[in-house]
């Protein structure tokens, strides 16, 4: 049976999939919109993305604003540190985040709510990251954390990542305008 559990950040679950392993591979379900609403994801995807990406790359932390994404994350091959961090402003956990590790061994998917940044480094020699996307990307809405914000203090598995661009600037939390982040909505 498929396994859930609540994280520490309100929202963000860690779903551990049944699988059918035999002689000629696996199988396992990696979306069912009755299963999912039933566990506490009521979700409405618009978008797929597919990443695939070397051994220290690391992409985010990245949020979309004014129109939050909600984030159902897996990675399909290889091995990734997988990182949530809660920038609703309002919120009791702003500026926490949570992580977890995701491979192609063991199956692991994380929900990421709409309002939070998300980030990922890889560890295996490449991944294949795969995630589903309750919005559409929109260029003029993307938006990026710095991944080393002292601020947040987060406890990443190494120390220089490779980088886009755009992430090495990315600004730092307490530079980001309150009104450039998502709004916390109990």
């Amino acid at each position: 049976r498929m396994k859930w559990v609540d994280l520490e950040l309100p929202g963000c679950k860690l779903i551990e999939p049944q699988v059918f392993d035999d002689a000629r591979g696996s199988f396992f379900e990696n979306w069912n919109s009755g299963r999912y609403a039933a566990a506490g994801i009521d979700a409405h995807f618009v978008q797929s993305n597919v990443s695939v990406s070397l051994r220290g790359t690391m992409r985010g932390l990245h949020y979309q604003w004014p129109q939050p994404q909600g984030k159902l994350v897996e990675v399909l091959e290889g091995e990734a540190y997988d990182v949530a961090v809660d920038i609703r402003r309002g919120s009791p956990t702003f500026g926490r985040w949570e992580a977890v590790m995701l491979s192609g061994e063991n199956r692991r998917q994380l929900w990421i709510p709409p309002g939070f940044a998300h980030g990922f480094v890889v560890l295996s020699e490449r991944a294949i990251f795969h995630y589903l996307c309750t919005e559409p990307y929109r260029r003029e809405f993307d938006a990026a954390l710095r991944w080393n914000d002292a601020r947040l203090a987060i406890d990443w598995p190494l120390s220089a990542p490779l980088l886009s661009e755009k992430d090495a600037g990315a600004p730092f939390l307490d530079d980001i305008p309150p009104e450039k982040l998502p709004e916390y909505r109990p």
